[in-house]
């Protein structure tokens, strides 16, 4: 399978939306974009080669072929797809996407994420950027699991059941429960999955929280110790200085560090 890579951190910037017709006048077209994407949902049978790789079309597949690829399309007869060609900066990690793949259950979300991007397109230009962007991201997500690593959902749900109780203590061994293993698993799951134990990153969370309520609300100091599960202020502090790089009070008034330590 031929695979492409793509970057999703801006959303594209959208140059054509609509409803392509095809395989009437000729039942063969060739042509490459130099410089945009092409993103495609069928809506029928036919044969498709990208840069000289076979790939068989069928109603709710969808394409996404780079700039400068050349395309040759063999059509059945009338053929019929929602289109949108785009230009799509280098921002943000790129991801691996297949260039030609299965919608799905995806299927019904795509057809009317495109439907809206085509409609928006003439009078709300920034509707159809974002009805595309969001399509892209779910179609980055239409690969198998075993083709995008991910966390094992150990972690995810001892990520969720963290971050519902910041405010409360809490111990390894009771996240280590709620996430279905044991101790021990839990600890080698995490240290595999984000680089730190669970308590450095339940640490780190609290932190980050507390920062982002010291800098964006009006929450008094101590409120914001308590809502993250640090309720002594000398503590508070400490881990404040150590964790931040400045005092809860420094933090407030933006003269703190602006990232926590790796």
């Amino acid at each position: 399978m031929l695979e492409t890579s793509i970057h999703l951190g801006e959303p594209p910037v959208v140059v054509n939306a609509g409803v392509g017709v095809h395989g009437v006048a000729s039942r063969t077209d060739v042509f490459r974009l130099p410089e945009l994407w092409q993103l495609h949902l069928y809506q029928y049978e036919a044969e498709l080669t990208v840069d000289g790789t076979p790939h068989l079309i069928r109603p709710g597949r969808v394409g996404l072929v780079p700039p400068g690829a050349t395309v040759r399309y063999r059509y059945r007869g009338r053929s019929e797809h929602l289109y949108a060609h785009l230009r799509v900066a280098a921002a943000g990690e790129p991801r691996t996407v297949p260039v030609l793949q299965d919608a799905g259950a995806e299927l019904p979300l795509l057809t009317e994420l495109l439907l809206q991007a085509v409609a928006s397109a003439p009078n709300e230009p920034e509707r159809t950027r974002a009805e595309i962007w969001t399509a892209l991201w779910r179609i980055a997500r239409l690969a198998p699991a075993a083709a995008r690593p991910g966390p094992h959902p150990a972690v995810t749900a001892a990520m969720a059941y963290i971050e519902g109780r910041l405010a409360t203590p809490l111990t390894v061994p009771a996240v280590a429960r709620a996430a279905g293993v044991s101790h021990n698993h839990l600890t080698r799951l995490f240290r595999a999955t984000t680089g730190a134990t669970v308590v450095a990153y339940i640490r780190r969370r609290r932190l980050d929280r507390a920062r982002h309520l010291l800098r964006a609300s009006t929450l008094s100091i101590p409120a914001v110790a308590a809502s993250v599960g640090i309720p002594d202020l000398q503590a508070f502090n400490k881990a404040c200085r150590r964790e931040l790089g400045a005092s809860p009070r420094a933090l407030r008034g933006g003269t703190g560090a602006t990232a926590a330590p790796a």
